[in-house]
């Protein structure tokens, strides 16, 4: 069994996070979703590497204030994910247009209250919202419904 490894970003600006409208690309398990920015390991690429490449890519953006958050580990069947959370909240440069959607920014309140994300996301949002320590976050998920959640190793709740 091997696991993904990921990374995702959540930037920061005047109350607001940018938030990735996930609508461009085939076959994508998030498709009309909203996410934070971020994606897959190259080969041989540290966490901080991963972050800043995918970034930059994805918005056009480089990250010069930025923080790791946690560690969320997602598992649905036999599929696996190690994804490393961060924030950031300076950068340079203008954002471009993305390949995998729409880019914008976004109300922190209405991310959580209105927008479509992954019932696991509101969790490692609101904890980073109320300023939590560096936290490991474990998410299952069956049906893509969230059935355990486990923080720094406590469970939380299991099949709701």
């Amino acid at each position: 069994m091997s696991a993904e490894l990921t990374t995702l970003c959540y930037i920061e600006k005047d109350g607001k996070y940018l938030m990735l409208h996930r609508t461009k690309k085939k076959n994508d398990p998030n498709k009309d979703l909203w996410l934070g920015v971020g994606g897959h390991f190259e080969e041989g690429e540290s966490p901080e590497e991963c972050v800043l490449r995918e970034v930059r890519e994805e918005t056009g953006l480089t990250m010069t204030d930025y923080k790791l958050r946690g560690i969320v580990s997602f598992s649905e069947g036999d599929w696996y994910e190690y994804m490393f959370l961060y924030s950031c909240t300076g950068y340079e440069g203008e954002i471009s247009q993305c390949s995998e959607g729409e880019l914008v920014w976004v109300e922190k309140e209405r991310v959580l209250r209105e927008l479509k994300i992954w019932e696991g996301d509101r969790i490692f949002l609101e904890m980073m919202e109320r300023g939590d320590p560096f936290f490991s976050l474990k998410l299952r998920y069956n049906n893509r419904r969230l059935v355990e959640v486990a923080v720094n190793g406590n469970k939380q709740f299991a099949d709701r």
